[in-house]
């Protein structure tokens, strides 16, 4: 068993079971991954929250890569957050920007104590931000408890100074979850530098060209990580 975490990002119950399956102790479903993730359908949601116990996170976003939200499209997110906590997910995973890229601290607190009691990831939209000690202070004061980057670069491998400077800068204020190229090879060196969460969808393309996580991949993942958790015993 696991001690640290691996975080299946799945965008359908099938890619999720395969995960569970794999090893993965934690999922985030999403829908959409193509096209960088949204909100999945609540009859999804609520299937997968009667399918499994493993902690379930929740992508809460109204459209792919869109972090800087409107009156309605903030009203929809609210809405979307309350529905899990009525039907016992055990997190969602959100975030808000301003129009410079900078933190939306309001929106934020807001999805945050609406979210209450579920746990709350601030999602990759952090790696579009652009004054990183600013940015992480921000997320850590809206009371998040995942921050979820590639140190804010295209991915982990590339960000992995500012994945240095993030944990030394967060000071175990806020979880760290490495995501953005996260595979079996990386997670040693990720986990040399102090970080003992890892994000990835282990994906690949079907038949029909749809995205779907593999059970190889993450298999990968969660060996390599007991391996590690072996090793540093």
């Amino acid at each position: 068993m696991l001690e640290n975490i691996i975080e299946c990002c799945a965008n359908s119950i099938k890619s999720a079971l395969t995960g569970i399956q794999a090893g993965a102790n934690r999922i985030e479903l999403c829908a959409n991954l193509e096209e960088g993730g949204i909100t999945p359908k609540f009859k999804d949601i609520l299937k997968l929250r009667k399918l499994t116990k493993v902690n379930l996170h929740i992508l809460i976003l109204p459209n792919p890569n869109k972090f800087i939200y409107n009156q309605n499209e903030f009203n929809t997110i609210i809405s979307d957050i309350k529905k899990c906590k009525e039907i016992g997910c055990n997190g969602i995973v959100i975030g808000a920007l301003n129009k410079d890229y900078s933190i939306n601290i309001k929106q934020t607190k807001k999805m945050v104590e609406t979210a209450r009691p579920m746990k709350v990831t601030f999602h990759r939209s952090f790696d579009l931000a652009n004054k990183l000690k600013e940015n992480i202070e921000d997320v850590i004061a809206c009371d998040c408890d995942y921050l979820l980057t590639s140190g804010q670069a295209a991915s982990v491998e590339e960000g992995i100074e500012n994945l240095k400077k993030i944990i030394k800068l967060s000071n175990h204020r806020i979880k760290v979850l490495a995501g953005g190229g996260v595979n079996h090879k990386n997670i040693k060196h990720l986990y040399e530098i102090g970080i003992r969460e890892f994000h990835l969808s282990g994906t690949k393309r079907n038949n029909e060209g749809v995205l779907e996580t593999t059970l190889k991949n993450i298999s990968q993942a969660v060996k390599e990580l007991q391996k590690i958790e072996k090793n540093c015993a």
